[in-house]
This record gives C-alpha cells, sequence and structure tokens, in this order.
C-alpha cells in the first residue's frame, strides 16, 4: 500500500470511529507540520531517539489532520475559557478522549459486546497469519489497566496477551506492585500478530484501535499504564517516543495514562528496570490516594 492511499484508509477508519461515537466536536489542536519519523527502532535496539526538533510558534486555530503511527488526529477551532484552550499536552487530542458510552452496559457485559462485534476479524493483513485473536484478559472493572503494542508468538498460540518472557516479566511487575495478574486488565494495541514481532502499521493500527479505546472506555480504569512508544502514541495521540513521555501522568478524559517501558524492553536493557520501577510507584501512590 502506498504512502497516500494509506494515509486515507488511517483517515477513514478514524472518522468512522468518531461517526460511531456520535461525536460532534473535536479539540483544537496548534498548527503546524507532521512531526519527524519516530525511533522505534532505536528504541528496540535500546538506543535513545534523536531530540526532535523545536515546533513551530503556535498560529491561530485552525482544522487540522496529522497523520501519525497511532493514526490521525482530528481538530477543530475550540471556544471556552483560555485555560481550556491552552491544554494542548499529549493526551488533549487522543481519540480515547472523545469516546462517551452514555447508558453504558455493565463492563463485562460491554467487553462481550465489543468481542463480538471484533467476531472473525479480516479488517487487515494481520489476520491472514494469526493463530488466535488477542482481546484481553482480565478484570472488566479494573481500576488499573496495561496497553502493550500487540500480541508474539506465544500470546498468538495462546489466544491471551503477555504470556511469553515479556508477559512474565509484567507478572512480576504487577505483582510487586501488591495486585494479582487477574486484578488487572491487560490488553494490547492490535489484536493479532504481526509477523516477525515487527512494529504494527499505521493502517493496522486504524483498523484495530478504535477496539481497545473502546474496551478502555467499558472498563473506565483510573490508570492506564502504556508499555512501550505504540502503545503510549495509540492512547495520547501524539509523536513523540517513550523516552520522551516516560514517567509523567496525562489525563484523558478524567484516566490518568503513565507511558513506561515495555517489558520486551527490560529484557534487553535490565538497566531500565529501575525506571519502570519509579513509574509503578507513581501510579501506586495515585490509586492509593484516589481510594
Amino acid at each position: 500500500m502506498n504512502g497516500g492511499a494509506a494515509e486515507r484508509q488511517i483517515l477513514l477508519a478514524r472518522l468512522e470511529w468518531l461517526r460511531l461515537l456520535g461525536i460532534d466536536s473535536i479539540r483544537c489542536a496548534p498548527a503546524g507540520g507532521v512531526p519527524a519519523e519516530d525511533s522505534v527502532a532505536e528504541e528496540r535496539q535500546g538506543r535513545s531517539p534523536e531530540e526532535s526538533a523545536p515546533a513551530p510558534p503556535a498560529a491561530a486555530p485552525r482544522v487540522v489532520v496529522q497523520t501519525g503511527l497511532f493514526g490521525v488526529t482530528e481538530a477543530a477551532e475550540e471556544t471556552g475559557p483560555p485555560a481550556r484552550r491552552a491544554r494542548s499536552e499529549a493526551g488533549a487530542h487522543s481519540p480515547l478522549a472523545a469516546a462517551r458510552a452514555p447508558e453504558a452496559p455493565a463492563p463485562a457485559e460491554a467487553l462481550r459486546l465489543i468481542r463480538e462485534e471484533i467476531g472473525d476479524c479480516r479488517r487487515c493483513r494481520l489476520s491472514e497469519k494469526r493463530t488466535h485473536i488477542v482481546f484481553g484478559v482480565g478484570d472488566p472493572g479494573a481500576r488499573l489497566t496495561f496497553v502493550g503494542e500487540g500480541p508474539g508468538v506465544d500470546e498468538d498460540r495462546q489466544g491471551e496477551p503477555f504470556v511469553g518472557r515479556a508477559g512474565q516479566l509484567l507478572t512480576r511487575i504487577i505483582e510487586s506492585m501488591g495486585l494479582r495478574r487477574e486484578e488487572v486488565y491487560i490488553a494490547n494495541v492490535v489484536k493479532c500478530r504481526p509477523p516477525e514481532n515487527r512494529t504494527p502499521l499505521p493502517d493496522e493500527i486504524a483498523s484495530c484501535s478504535p477496539f481497545l479505546f473502546q474496551q478502555m472506555t467499558a472498563i473506565g480504569p483510573r490508570v492506564i499504564v502504556c508499555l512501550g512508544t505504540p502503545a503510549a502514541q495509540t492512547v495520547l495521540g501524539t509523536r513523540e517516543t517513550i523516552s520522551r513521555l516516560r514517567g509523567v501522568f496525562r489525563e484523558v478524559r478524567g484516566i490518568q495514562v503513565m507511558p513506561t517501558f515495555h517489558p520486551a524492553y527490560l529484557l534487553r536493557n535490565p538497566a531500565a528496570k529501575k525506571d519502570v520501577w519509579e513509574d509503578m510507584k507513581k501510579v501506586m501512590a495515585f490509586l492509593k490516594t484516589a481510594g
């Protein structure tokens, strides 16, 4: 698929997602070009991403469509108090921020309906070689959720997220937080394994991420922990890499989002475990005060 066709597919997928949600207003984003290409490859190889170029000065609010790894961010002029209009940090334009679920069913029933809607999905090329759709697992009423990139070979074989070596490390992190795996909810941006565990492509994320947003909306957690660059970019609607995002809470529709390194990255770079633990201590402190 060429670049123009991929961008059109991404845009159509996101606009359809907004239409299904009944969205009638969209937040404002600063004007500017598409940011430089992200450095997921550098992260996977244990290298720090290069600093991105400074953003151009903000212009008057205007309608923009920005393509990125997570799909697109749509924005239009917004009225209201200046303090509200000034919110331009990552998360203010997240597709999750637009989701509304009035008179929603109970979380368990909502998740069942989402899984039913996915069906035997053939919406993108990832379906061609998968063994199982990896939907998600855990407590439908969880206060804490973890979102990764996509299934690996073990997850594809078993149909459950985070069951391989990286998943075992995630389980140990959860237990170190004083929780059990059954008490949180775990999902991925895409539900089918990318070939050779490559990063999901933009059109694949555009096809699958609406189901992730529906899952998070149904559960309504207090905190979403995004594991790695693709998960953070998808949930927050940003092109920033995890090295720049991690360790700082961002609020999306009343949900606190904490980006941190993926467990697979920790297996290759054990020294980063201390950074993830610092991030998880912030999550624990927030959950304790949030009640």
